[in-house]
Parts: structure tokens; sequence; C-alpha cells
């Protein structure tokens, strides 16, 4: 049984991220061990066809390399910094040889990005509900949902995923990041530019691959269906480029529909370093919730 000490700087220096990069390298694993990943069916089925493209399979080959023999080295995907990671800012700080990272750069192109906008919303969910909950009920209840197996004794956290010998903190707090392909919890040490990161599987999975319209007729009738398509997709903060990756529309449009939908109280906005984030609000959420 592993398990991490904390003191009490790193309790008051939780935070949350996600990383591009981490879910590029483990959605290679998953793509090759299918077995384990039964809740990405659809996604698997399109990586295995993108596996046997002779071009891309010689681009990942270093990575692929690495993969198969269990070699990846802890260095390829380092701690995630913040929620608005980009990959390429990730790359940046991984060294090794170039070949490796262009490897990872193809792999991302092919079977990740055009799905990005989707998963992004999905750990996005996540982090905007354990947020609500640290504040609502502290850190101990959201260790205790975090994942079946992990545990909060005393002052430390307890798993038998965690390393026997993993170090403390030591006051430079812990992030907490969700992920799509992970099926267990993985401590990632701190690399002098990032605190230690508990990786740990996002909630609502199965939810991720659903093909489904997001607003049903009634909505759509009531105030175009554009509309209520963005404001369906703003059930988790949501840019302006994030949402129009997901319903198609242009920059324009979609910045021009939420402008209504603000100000008929539907959305609110709030500001995150250099990104406007999108939020139903509580009467945007009830339209929704209507039959």
């Amino acid at each position: 049984m592993g398990m991490v000490r904390f003191g009490v700087h790193d309790v008051v220096n939780i935070r949350f991220a996600m990383s591009p990069l981490g879910e590029t390298v483990a959605s290679f694993r998953a793509a090759l061990d299918p077995g384990r990943h039964a809740v990405h069916l659809s996604w698997i089925k399109k990586a295995s066809a993108l596996l046997g493209e002779r071009g891309l399979a010689q681009r990942t080959a270093p990575l692929g390399d690495l993969v198969r023999r269990g070699l990846v080295p802890d260095s390829l995907t380092p701690p995630p910094r913040c929620p608005l990671s980009e990959i390429e800012e990730e790359l940046a700080r991984v060294p090794g040889p170039a070949e490796l990272g262009d490897a990872v750069r193809a792999w991302w192109r092919a079977a990740v990005e055009p799905h990005w906008p989707g998963m992004r919303a999905l750990l996005e969910a996540d982090i905007a509900h354990r947020t609500r909950q640290l504040a609502e009920d502290g850190i101990q209840e959201v260790f205790a949902h975090l994942h079946p197996t992990l545990r909060w004794e005393g002052d430390r956290l307890v798993s038998p995923h965690l390393p026997l010998s993993a170090p403390g903190p030591e006051g430079a707090g812990l992030t907490l990041a969700p992920t799509v392909f992970a099926v267990d919890c993985r401590l990632l040490a701190g690399d002098g530019t990032a605190p230690p990161a508990l990786l740990y599987p996002a909630r609502a999975l199965g939810t991720l691959w659903e093909r489904r319209d997001l607003a049903g007729d009634g909505l759509a009738r009531l105030m175009g269906r554009s509309r209520a398509q963005l404001l369906a997709h703003t059930s988790s903060p949501s840019t302006t480029t994030q949402l129009a990756a997901r319903t198609g529309l242009s920059l324009g449009a979609v910045s021009q529909h939420l402008a209504v939908l603000r100000d008929a109280g539907l959305v609110t906005s709030h500001r995150y370093r250099r990104e406007v984030h999108y939020t139903a609000s509580d009467l945007g959420a009830a339209l929704l919730r209507s039959p």
C-alpha cells in the first residue's frame, strides 16, 4: 500500500490541471491495449485503423517502440501546470530526441486533436465539479470521491496505486489532474517547474463518445437551433473557440449568439488569464433540464 504524506502548505496548495500531452501518450497505450479501455470502443476502432496506416505508423514508430516495451520515460509526461496547457507548451518541457517529440505530435494530430474539444469539455466539467466540492465539503471529501482505491488517513493519501516510497510534496502542493484514458490513479513526481500531480479517471467517461442532439426540439424552436446548441454546450465552462469547434459555427456567430444568451441571463462569463469562459446560468440550466 503506497501513500503520500501532506503538510499544511501542501493541503492549501491543491490545484487542478489537465495535460493534452499526457492524454496523447495514454491514448496510444489504449490503442495498443483495447481490452482495458472498453469505454472508448468507438474511438479505439478509429485509432486501430490509424495504427494500420503505413505513413502514420512510421512517424509514430519511436513512441510505439517505447510504449510496446513499457519503457516510456517519466520525463515524456511531466506533471501538468495549469488547466489551459497546450500540447506544444508541454512538449517544450520534454528533454530527449526530437524524433520522439515528432512522434507524439503526429499521433496527437491524427488521433487526439480531432476529438480534443469533447475531451477537454469532459475534463473541464470534472474540474468544475471537484472545485465546487472542495469549496462546499473540503479536500478530504474530494479525495474520497476521486477513485475507489483512494482514501485519506490523517495527514496522508493512501492507495495501492501509489508508490511505496513516494516523496511528499514538501510544501509544493499537489495538482489533481483528471484524465480520459487512465484506468486507475497515478502519481507524477514534481519536476522543479511544477508540483507533483495525481492523475485520476475523469467523471462520466461513458458519455464522451455518445452522439445525441444536446438541445431538444422545443428549446430549438424557442430560441433557434444554434443558440440552443450553444446553451447546451455551456453546461461546463467553455470559450468561444471551443464552442465554435463543437458546434461548427464561426467565431463571429458564436460571439453574437453568446451575447444574446448572456443578455437574456441564460449564460454567465468570467475571465481566466487570457480566456473568457461561458457557463450556463441557473436559469439556462433549468431550461436545458425542462422536457
